[in-house]
């Protein structure tokens, strides 16, 4: 098998593993993996997960990259904040929610950063299809959530530092899907800096 056979045959897949290889050719040589690095047909972006070199690398890409390398994810608190335009900057490290250990991948493509959470609040996430790609990303609602229950946001000073945009905010965000979302939880301190964030942004 030739890289362009190999390249058509994975065209689909903008990230792909060594079990997505196996699937379609299992007796595939991953000594070619090596040979095609090496010529810079493919990028090699953490243990067993790869990318095609030419493939355009931006937000979806980085999205859809962040879902797949590390199982079961989906992109949450910086990287969602920015997607929905709840904060002005855009962020240089693709940051998720997941159920398995704090994580940091440093890849050709970009910085991915994993923060942990309990099974219980591994939820409130949506399917975001863009280009045929499936990206699993917070819903408004819970990227409010996941980062005022990770990120030690306890002030008004601290939170007028993220200069948040209020209008974006209310009309985004469902408050009593937040409130219903808040309660599963089940944490006071969360509680407080959401009473907290509401009074800043007049919701």
């Amino acid at each position: 098998m030739n890289y362009l056979q190999f390249e058509k045959s994975l065209k689909d897949f903008p990230v792909f593993s060594i079990k997505d290889i196996k699937k379609q050719y299992p007796d595939f040589d991953s000594r070619r993996l090596v040979e095609w690095q090496q010529k810079g047909y493919i990028k090699k972006l953490r243990r067993e997960y790869y990318c095609f070199n030419e493939n355009k690398k931006d937000e979806n890409f980085l999205f859809f990259a962040a879902n797949k390398i590390y199982t079961p994810s989906y992109v949450s608190m910086e990287s969602a904040l920015a997607f929905y335009h709840f904060i002005p900057e855009g962020v240089f490290t693709t940051t998720s929610i997941s159920t398995i250990n704090i994580a940091r991948f440093h890849t050709p493509v970009g910085e991915f950063s994993y923060n942990h959470v309990k099974s219980p609040l591994f939820f409130g996430y949506r399917i975001f299809q863009t280009n045929h790609l499936g990206i699993k990303i917070a819903e408004p609602e819970k990227v409010l959530l996941d980062y005022f229950y990770l990120r030690k946001i306890n002030s008004p000073e601290e939170i007028k530092s993220l200069r948040l945009n209020e209008i974006q905010i209310n009309e985004m965000v469902n408050f009593q899907t937040l409130a219903g979302y808040q309660k599963i939880f089940n944490s006071k301190t969360l509680d407080k800096r959401i009473t907290l964030l509401k009074k800043m942004i007049h919701a």
